[in-house]
């Protein structure tokens, strides 16, 4: 059986999507200008390079969302079928039910491709209401008291009911007829935290499916049991493999382990996602006044050592500093040696770890490559391979060794 027989989702993303989302910047507040003003950068700046969704995260229903921080029980907008929709003062061209219509066509002309975020399961309101949605069942008789631990607009779903499925039928055809062509689903990757989300998930595939359009689906957060990594693979085409990602020295060495366990389950169509990269202006609506640092955190060293890593996964590449503020990273995550290294190779492996050194190679169809990640507080020397070029300097080599900064990488491509 071929992979588009046995599930045709998969040729939607042959290539782990590359994009922007709102969520690094902006938190929950994002707006209809400002996701413009990004997908215009993207068009203008980055649509060669392969970065082609635009992605509304979290909130975009909450009239009264002002940062990254979630305002319990807030009021939601919402149609008569509990269906969550854009709040207008926020996205006005939702104005009159129109939902994202307006904005993911807008999207469209530019040549990408339009995304929003959503949390499992149904609103409370729909349940406090007691509204009657698609399929005739009413709120409160489909709805799962498993709730997410971190924000209060949501019921789970009680997928025994035969309601459940109905409803999600309904919200996914209603962004089907808005023009989404991505969905990023919360709350509902991590099993150990919430207890299985199988349920929900095949729910959610069912309805895609169902629905005629092929919308990539994409699950949060993190960390994924590696148990359910099969699981997946039939269903999602990427699931985050850790809880939110930022810009700490400690957390990028803290997905090396993750990534070397995951990385067998690379496929294409399916790719599993180590998180966004939380580059440029990120942090535009600080969380609090320990993290209002309008700017990432990451040298440049350790930037290149994260977007090393990230290809050799063959991962997702979503940005998350609002581009119309982009600095010098943009050099960095627009390299073209290392794009075209990510969309070759065939497969990629950690062959060795220590304190200090992690060595990954990777191979494709006319070369071969060795990245060499530094993890110490101080420069140490790499042995150079044969007839190598290091593709963070496009340099061909011809000493022996060469000097791998403190948090940095040494990447080196050789021909087959």
């Amino acid at each position: 059986m071929t992979i588009s027989e046995e599930a045709p989702f998969r040729t939607w993303a042959p290539q782990a999507p590359m994009g922007w989302n709102s969520w690094d910047c902006f938190g929950a507040s994002v707006t209809e200008a400002e996701v413009k003003a990004n997908a215009d950068y993207v068009a203008s700046h980055l649509k060669t390079f392969g970065y082609d969704y635009i992605v509304v995260d979290i909130q975009w229903y909450e009239a009264t969302a002002d940062s990254a921080v979630y305002h319990p029980f807030a009021d939601l907008t919402m149609d008569d079928q509990g269906r969550l929709q854009p709040a207008p003062n926020r996205f006005p061209s939702a104005q009159n039910g129109q939902g994202f219509t307006a904005l993911a066509a807008y999207v469209h002309g530019l040549g990408l491709k339009f995304g929003i975020h959503i949390l499992r399961g149904i609103p409370r309101q729909a349940v406090h209401r007691d509204l009657v949605v698609a399929g005739g069942a009413r709120a409160r008789d489909i709805a799962d008291n498993n709730i997410c631990p971190w924000n209060s607009d949501m019921y789970g779903l009680n997928m025994d009911q035969p309601g459940a499925q109905a409803y999600y039928d309904s919200m996914i055809a209603m962004y089907a007829a808005w023009g989404v062509d991505f969905l990023k689903v919360d709350d509902i990757a991590n099993s150990r935290l919430y207890g299985t989300m199988r349920p929900e998930i095949a729910a959610l595939r069912r309805a895609i499916d169902r629905s005629g359009r092929p919308i990539v689906l994409s699950l949060s957060p993190g960390p994924t049991e590696i148990e359910d990594g099969a699981f997946m693979q039939r269903h999602a085409n990427m699931w985050r493999l850790t809880d939110d990602f930022w810009d700490t020295w400690q957390l990028l060495r803290d997905v090396f382990p993750v990534a070397a366990k995951w990385a067998p389950f690379v496929q294409a169509g399916t790719w599993p996602d180590p998180d966004m990269l939380p580059l440029g202006a990120v942090r535009q609506r600080a969380l609090d006044d320990s993290t209002n640092i309008s700017h990432s955190r990451f040298t440049d060293n350790e930037a290149k050592t994260m977007l090393t890593l990230w290809s050799l996964l063959r991962a997702p590449l979503f940005l998350g500093g609002d581009l119309t503020k982009s600095g010098t990273e943009e050099m960095l995550y627009t390299n073209q040696d290392l794009l075209a290294m990510r969309a070759a190779i065939t497969g990629a492996w950690e062959e060795s770890a220590s304190s200090d050194w992690v060595i990954w190679h990777a191979v494709s169809a006319n070369a071969g490559y060795t990245a060499c990640f530094n993890l110490s507080d101080t420069s140490l020397n790499a042995k150079v391979p044969d007839q190598a070029t290091e593709l963070w300097t496009h340099t061909k080599l011809t000493a022996a060794t060469i000097e791998v900064p403190a948090h940095g990488v040494a990447l080196f491509a050789q021909p087959q």
